[in-house]
C-alpha cells in the first residue's frame, strides 16, 4: 500500500495535500481498497464552507456508501471533473487523478492530522 510522505492524513482515511492557502483532498489507498470498486461520487457542497471533520460528500462503492470528512475547515472550490464519468479513478490513482475536491483553507490548523508513518501505525499493517 502507498502512503506518500508529502501528505497529511486523518483517522477517517482522507488525505490532504496543502499548497499555500488551497489544498487537494481525497481518500487513501487503504480506504479505496477497503471500499472496493467505486461507482459514484456525490459532492453536494461545491461553493460551501465546510467545518473541519464535517461531511462534505460521499463515495459509493458496489456494496456500500461512505461519508467523506474534510480534514480542515475549508471552502469547496472544485470537484474533480474526471470523477463524474470515471469514479474508478479513485481506485486506480487515489493520490493523483483520483483526488476528490480542491478547497480554500479557512483554518490552517493541522495539529490533529497524521504523518504518513503515524497514519500507517493506526492501520496495524
Amino acid at each position: 500500500m502507498n502512503f506518500p510522505e508529502n501528505l497529511l492524513y486523518t483517522k477517517d482515511h482522507e488525505w490532504i495535500k496543502i499548497e499555500g492557502d488551497t489544498a487537494l483532498v481525497g481518500i487513501t489507498d487503504f480506504a479505496q481498497k477497503e471500499l472496493g470498486d467505486i461507482v459514484f461520487v456525490d459532492i453536494n457542497t461545491l461553493g460551501s464552507e465546510v467545518d473541519k471533520h464535517a461531511v462534505f460528500g460521499t463515495v459509493e462503492a458496489v456494496k456500500t456508501v461512505s461519508d467523506l470528512f474534510l480534514p480542515v475547515k475549508g471552502l469547496i472550490l472544485e470537484v474533480n471533473p474526471i470523477l463524474q464519468n470515471q469514479p474508478e479513478k479513485i481506485n486506480q490513482d487515489p493520490y493523483g487523478e483520483g483526488w476528490i475536491v480542491k478547497i480554500k483553507i479557512l483554518d490552517p490548523d493541522t495539529s490533529d492530522l497524521l504523518t504518513a508513518d503515524a497514519y500507517k501505525a493506526t492501520l496495524n499493517l
